[in-house]
């Protein structure tokens, strides 16, 4: 830029670095040469109502208007609409055009961008101008993209329920309505990647849209929303997605031209717009727990995004954000900005700055408490543990003998204490591990699994099956210690208990597709991987041992165990389970109760943990903050760390040590090492100013920096840096205080059972079996199995959460059923509607009921008629007493039939019984039923 320039002179200077930029050739009206490149600007080309400031062509057609102005009218570019609208309406000098439909707006800060082949035309900000290629492109089709969004066909429902109809319909609503952002609320487990794929599949097919990027904020998301879009099959077609269309997931800066759909984390998103590659490490973890990212919500300048040629800004023409809650502030917000594409945020857990971003257009909300109503989700429990040290902590005297153990390599010493230590409860497993603390814990609950969580799974051979558990763990020293304590306590091998992280040596996948999919493990123990997003359907356990201060995160964690599983899936993996009708959260630390924020606390830089720090420079955060506070601490940790840690850190960083990491991290913002770099650079590469040298150095010297720093290298400088060594308390042995169902789990079952007797009364007149048990209970004899199953399937429609499982257990944890759960559904439903009508006064199994009354009979019939029936009579009655069980009733034509009829039939029982074989019949019906 020239100095001593207008505002106008300004404007137009930076219009051209942009057009430039994105592949445009400026030429000025009088030296005009439309083969000079496919895509030509011409500054003041003269038209019917005056010259316009730029006249755009592609392929030697005039395509486009830019109507320029000076930076300080940014807020009149709406204003400004309509002259740039008579200007692309206009007549061009020489040329017999039609209206031309692209124009934009632009102060060269700002620009405004309206596609006048759209339905209602409607102006919109873009980052940077298009492509002369895409301008091509889009005129080779009939309609613009919007004009094709008002197409769609009515959606196939098929296969889909309800709440993802909703959410698919009223986002093609809002695309038909030219809407630019669109958030779906769709509770954990209610098929929010499955619905992503329906109406992507619908982009690509009905709407013609060239590509769609699919954005998460972990590597892990990305696999598995890789993996949902390899299995979807449309309902219109029998080929997979992946058979139709190219899916990429991006582990490297190149995007296919080819690819349809790209699945991309957004941190890597970010650094392919700043032209860096990035380590997979930087993938691993959510940046938004990060406390540095937190900290850029409150700059007010982060890092900017510039344009890149190699990525458009139409790269995109529907971006869909996954977790939207957590990717779309202070750095992320930009990379959405950047390009000029529909926004779709998909989230289980919206707050108010989700609702703001997406400018409150929530096309679809289907909650939590929405999806278990549906049956779409199963509900929770809440199980207390409390201990005296977890609530408390504890204190160790002077001269006691403790051992000390090294948190990295395990190894411990013996030591004498010089001083009483006391330690709080948020020390435990950071500076001090209590064994017996986490071993009460454990204890408490096994025995609270046996005997109240989930009493009745119980095998053939008394062996108790623990139900697939996933426990949450601070830190992977913690995990450790939980696993050696679970194994001992439940006096199990090492595969039934396993720890689920990225940093474990055996392939977490692999650990977690077992967890997943495989008898064991039982347990799974995770600090981090299986926290959010990942399904594992079979879990009915979450045992909180850490706890959460964000709302949305403890959510998510929440989210892990509502998942629907059906019946025989279920078996495959917990053979004792009969089926999956809720889960228990067993809290150990007070997660449901404490205080939750909506986001993370903002921390000044000096309370960033280093991990952080570290996280944001191997993404390609140049920063002089950054980069100061992460050199400051290298310098402090260069004078703590041992010679044998030195050697490790040449190892991981390819020879750096740490004082010349920290010289890169300082020169990269010091002037005398840009300006030095700069000479250099200026001469070698014949660059045209100096200006442009010190900004290429001070890149240059950036990155190489940053490159040095890579998952290995970070995890060991944030692990060498740590404490050394914890407090092993042998000495202070825990006791629980607490081990019960947590109050609202009891309001809970009250409120279950209160709902299922009311349903009952209700349609006590309308449904027959029912009418019988209220109003007629003589004529039990007479309920037949297609009676009580028509209860059943009523029931399931109008109120699936009082399934026959479901309210069981709510009576087991109000009241003592002695009774295990029959196997059989409608027997258990029938034991459930004598307890709720007043028949039986607890809960008990109608199968055992019909057994007990069975022997009463038999021990009635003997009495006075020594032996009255013979073995072979007893075995046929116990024949007609088995099928009572499972039909409820019996009718001579049922001896025709299975088992009966192979033992022969009604024949054989007249033979056995003669004239009684129809009393008996009668008898039997009256009695065992009673």
């Amino acid at each position: 830029m020239q100095p001593n320039q207008n505002p106008e002179q300004i404007a137009r200077d930076k219009i051209d670095a942009m057009l430039i930029k994105t592949g445009w050739v400026i030429q000025s009206k009088d030296k005009i040469n439309l083969a000079a490149n496919k895509g030509i600007a011409i500054r003041e080309y003269q038209t019917d109502v005056g010259p316009a400031d730029y006249v755009l062509f592609v392929d030697r057609n005039p395509v486009g208007i830019i109507e320029a102005k000076r930076e300080d009218e940014g807020h009149r570019l709406t204003v400004v609409e309509e002259q740039s609208g008579d200007y692309a309406k206009a007549k061009l000098k020489y040329l017999t055009n039609e209206p031309l439909p692209f124009v934009y707006e632009s102060t060269g800060t700002i620009t405004r961008f309206t596609d006048y082949r759209d339905p209602k035309p409607r102006g919109r900000n873009v980052f940077s101008f298009h492509k002369p290629e895409t301008m091509a492109a889009w005129l080779k089709k009939e309609k613009s993209l919007r004009a094709r969004l008002k197409d769609f066909p009515p959606l196939n429902e098929e296969g889909l329920r309800p709440a993802q109809i909703k959410a698919v319909k009223n986002l093609e609503t809002s695309f038909k309505n030219n809407r630019p952002k669109a958030l779906i609320q769709m509770a954990t487990g209610a098929g929010k990647t499955f619905t992503a794929a329906t109406f992507v599949y619908r982009l690509l097919k009905f709407a013609d849209a060239k590509r769609i990027l699919f954005l998460v904020d972990t590597k892990n998301l990305g696999e598995q929303a890789e993996q949902e879009f390899m299995k979807f099959q449309p309902n219109d077609d029998n080929r997979k997605f992946t058979e139709l269309y190219n899916v990429q997931r991006l582990n490297s800066s190149y995007i296919a031209s080819d690819s349809q759909v790209c699945i991309s984390t957004i941190q890597r998103l970010y650094s392919i717009l700043k032209g860096e590659e990035l380590d997979e490490s930087a993938e691993m973890e959510n940046p938004n727990e990060s406390s540095w990212m937190q900290e850029q919500i409150n700059k007010k300048e982060p890092v900017a995004v510039a344009y890149n040629e190699r990525v458009p800004i139409e790269q995109f023409d529907f971006i869909i954000i996954d977790e939207c809650h957590r990717s779309i502030y202070n750095l992320w917000k930009q990379v959405l900005d950047y390009f000029d594409g529909f926004l779709i945020g998909l989230t289980a857990t919206p707050d108010k700055r989700t609702f703001g971003f997406f400018n409150e257009n929530v096309v679809s909300e289907y909650t939590y408490e929405e999806s278990v109503a549906d049956g779409v989700n199963v509900p929770y429990d809440v199980y207390t543990i409390e201990t005296e040290i977890s609530q408390k902590g504890a204190e160790l005297k002077a001269k006691e003998y403790v051992d000390k153990r090294e948190k990295l390599t395990r190894r411990k010493r013996w030591e004498q204490l010089d001083e009483d230590y006391t330690y709080t409860a948020n020390k435990l497993d950071k500076d001090v591990v209590n064994p017996s603390q986490i071993r009460n814990i454990i204890k408490a609950f096994k025995d609270a699994l046996r005997k109240e969580i989930y009493p009745n799974r119980f095998d053939d051979n008394g062996e108790y099956e623990v139900p697939k558990t996933l426990v949450f763990a601070k830190t992977d020293s913690h995990a450790d210690d939980i696993i050696k304590i679970i194994r001992e306590e439940f006096n199990e091998s090492n595969d039934f208990c396993k720890k689920v992280t990225y940093k474990i040596e055996e392939d977490p996948k692999s650990v977690l597709n077992r967890f997943r999919n495989s008898y064991y493990p039982r347990i799974a123990v995770t600090v981090d991987m299986i926290a959010t997003g990942t399904d594992v359907k079979p879990l009915e356990v979450l045992l909180f041992m850490r706890d959460v201060k964000s709302i949305n995160y403890f959510e998510q964690m929440k989210g892990r165990g509502t998942r629907t599983i059906n019946n025989n899936d279920l078996k495959l993996v917990s053979r004792t389970a009969d089926s999956k009708t809720h889960f228990v959260i067993v809290d150990a630390v007070g997660a449901i109760k404490s205080k939750k924020t909506d986001s993370r606390p903002l921390e000044r830089k000096r309370g960033v943990p280093l991990k952080d720090l570290l996280g944001a420079v191997t993404m390609g955060v140049a920063e002089e903050d950054l980069f100061l506070s992460l050199a400051n601490r290298l310098i402090r940790l260069e004078k703590q760390i041992t010679e044998s840690e030195k050697e490790k850190v040449l190892e991981y960083s390819d020879g750096k040590n740490l004082k010349q990491m920290t010289r890169e991290l300082l020169d990269a913002f010091n002037p005398d090492a840009i300006e030095s770099a700069a000479i250099v650079l200026k001469e070698k590469e014949q660059l045209p100013s100096m200006e442009l040298a010190r900004e290429k150095a001070k890149d240059q010297l950036a990155k190489e920096a940053s490159t040095t720093f890579n998952g290995e290298l970070n995890e060991y400088l944030d692990n060498v840096r740590k404490i050394h060594e914890q407090i092993i308390d042998h000495i202070n042995i825990d006791t629980v205080t607490k081990s019960e169902w947590d109050t609202t789990s009891v309001d809970k079952a009250k409120e279950t059972v209160k709902d299922f007797t009311e349903y009952l009364e209700t349609h006590k007149d309308e449904i027959k079996a029912l009418s019988i048990f209220y109003n007629q209970p003589y004529n039990r004899r007479e309920i037949t199995f297609r009676m009580i199953k028509d209860v059943l399937e009523k029931l399931k429609m109008d109120k699936p959460t009082l399934a026959p499982d479901y309210v069981w257990h709510a009576y087991a944890a109000l009241e003592d059923v002695k009774s295990q759960k029959p196997e059989n559904e409608l027997t258990a439903l029938v034991s459930l509607i004598r307890r709720a009508c007043g028949i039986d006064k607890t809960v008990t199994a109608f199968d055992k009921k019909i057994d007990d009354n069975f022997n009463k009979w038999i021990f009635k019939q003997h009495t006075g008629q020594h032996n009255r029936f013979t073995q072979e009579q007893l075995d046929w009655l116990r024949m007609l007493k088995d099928h009572i069980v499972s039909s409820f009733h019996i009718e001579v034509e049922d001896l025709d039939y299975t088992p009966f009829d192979a033992h022969g039939g009604r024949g054989k029982m007249w033979q056995l019984f003669g004239e009684q074989m129809e009393d008996i019949i009668k008898e039997l019906n009256n009695e065992l039923v009673a």
